[in-house]
């Protein structure tokens, strides 16, 4: 029954469409998702990257249908520290400054990241001392750079293996788990207002990935380190079935005291979209936004881009894709009608 109503939602969805574009292609007519998300004390977001921000037609939606904005790479160490003690926010300050003229929060992306790391981090041995010098120097550089105009900061990204074990990066070889309780703390010092979290991917059930950062989290609210939220990036497939367990795990962290947030979401299929299929998306985003709003601590909502034109997926799963909420021409789907359903 459902998966029809959802078919009917997407046939009726794509008439509305050809006829007065989106609410935000209309001339606002309609509440945006970051006005009905707004109603009920959260944002909704999206990230975006600066080689799109040429693209009029999408800047334009990207500034008008959300409140919030994620640097997709303009903020990771590769592009902030290319040579060692040379910083470079360009990249960073002119997503910043959008959003500034368009009224809209910032999620900092990321501080520490085994990934996109410059070669000079990575192409030498490091002592620990020399290591915990560099990653203090880094966070505190850019923190205090950005001191102020950051919402909340992704400040450990993707710190844990799916068995919950912690991922073999230079910063856990050569410095321990510690790592994580210092740059928390690190980054706090340097900007003592903003919301500091832990980021993570196939984390959005309850199971052993979710539970290390759950006992992680117990562990460091009780030594009284700086730890303010939770991101699961809510990176879905169709293919692997839903999180089912995905309110009662934000419930938990919420219980600790955390806040939570989906920071990366997409809802990515095996191609080609076929109209079950993008029902069945519509389904998930619908499920997940409700999901969110059961649960106060759950502050908010970001789509990893929000159109499939600038999707990451592509490149990284060939054969999938189709992920977001609006198609390649910038023309809503089935899913963002779901959204605005739920928020409503």
């Amino acid at each position: 029954m459902r998966k029809n109503r959802l078919r009917l939602v997407g046939v009726l969805a794509a008439a509305l469409v050809a006829v007065v574009g989106s609410p935000a292609q209309a001339g606002h007519q309609e509440p945006t998702l970051a006005d009905l998300a707004q109603r009920h004390g959260r944002y909704f977001g999206s990230a975006t990257d600066n080689p799109e921000l040429v693209d009029e037609p999408y800047k334009a939606l990207l500034g008008s249908e959300f409140d919030q904005i994620t640097p997709g790479n303009g903020m990771k160490w590769y592009a902030t520290e290319p040579e060692q003690g040379v910083f470079d926010f360009s990249k960073g300050d002119e997503i910043v400054n959008l959003a500034r003229a368009n009224h809209q929060k910032v999620r900092g992306h990321t501080l520490v990241w085994h990934s996109q790391l410059p070669d000079w981090l990575t192409g030498r041995e490091w002592t620990a001392t020399e290591l915990r010098a560099v990653l203090k120097k880094h966070i505190q550089t850019e923190v205090r750079h950005y001191r102020g105009k950051i919402y909340a900061w992704d400040v450990v990204n993707e710190a844990f293996n799916e068995d919950g074990t912690y991922r073999e990066t230079v910063f856990y070889k050569t410095l321990g788990p510690g790592y994580i309780a210092d740059a928390l703390r690190w980054a706090h010092q340097a900007d003592p207002k903003a919301r500091l979290y832990l980021n993570d991917y196939n984390v959005e059930a309850v199971g052993p990935k979710s539970d290390a950062y759950y006992r992680l989290a117990k562990q460091l609210k009780a030594r009284g380190v700086p730890l303010h939220g939770f991101g699961l990036q809510t990176h879905l497939a169709l293919q692997y079935g839903y999180p089912a367990t995905l309110e009662d795990n934000l419930r938990r962290f919420a219980r600790l005291g955390l806040d939570t947030a989906l920071t990366e979401v997409d809802v990515r299929m095996e191609l080609p979209a076929t109209e079950e299929k993008l029902a069945q998306q519509a389904d998930w985003y619908r499920d997940m936004t409700e999901a969110c709003l059961a649960v106060r601590r759950c502050v908010g909502i970001t789509l990893w881009d929000y159109t499939d034109k600038y999707s990451w997926i592509p490149d990284f799963f060939p054969g999938e894709g189709a992920a977001l909420p609006w198609d390649e021409e910038l023309r809503p789907k089935p899913a963002y009608f779901a959204l605005r359903q739920a928020l409503r």
